[in-house]
This record gives structure tokens, sequence and C-alpha cells, in this order.
């Protein structure tokens, strides 16, 4: 596996090192869901710009369930059209790509 990813620049994780909540929410992007939030399969609009540069709708965002978070929680996954997924813990501060 890479460090980085040439396309975006941001640093790979690999999926197993990721928390299983995230495993279980890619599970569920390869299925098609259904997913446990109305806005899991949503528009990401990247306004942060750290995500590679695309057209409008190119990405959707996914909740990552947080144990004992009473709301939705910090934890991401975004897809992007091409099947590209990009993981944040911390609300859109932050990404890697995940490797799997």
């Amino acid at each position: 596996m890479p460090a980085t990813d040439d396309l975006s620049g941001l640093p790979y994780v690999p999926l197993a090192d990721l928390p299983p909540e995230a495993a279980a929410t890619v599970t569920l992007i390869d299925e098609g869901g259904p997913f446990p939030y109305d806005k899991d399969g949503s528009i990401f609009g990247n306004y942060e710009g750290l995500l590679p540069d695309r057209e409008d709708g190119y990405y959707e965002e996914y909740t990552v369930e947080t144990p004992g978070s009473d709301d939705r929680g910090a934890r991401r996954i975004v897809g992007g059209a091409d099947g590209e997924l990009y993981w944040t813990e911390d609300h859109y501060e932050s990404f890697e790509v995940i490797w799997r």
C-alpha cells in the first residue's frame, strides 16, 4: 500500500485499521443500503476543498455509527462516483483514503 494517494495527496488508511462500524458502513455502501440515517447517500459538497475537485453530485456521504453518541456523531465515509472511499473521524476537518 502506498503512503498517499496520487490523485488527492491524502494518506491511505487500511479498512481493517478503522473502527468496526466503518467496515459495516462500507458493507452497506457496497450493498446499496438500507442505511440507518435519512442523510446517508446525500450529496457531499466538498466545500472544505479537501477532496479532489469534481462536478457537483460526484460525492455522497454516509454516517459511521459512533458508540455512545446520541446523534450521528462526527464520523463519516464519503464515496466518489468512481468507487473511491474517504474516511473522516472529525466531521470533514481531515480525510484519509480507505484502502481495501
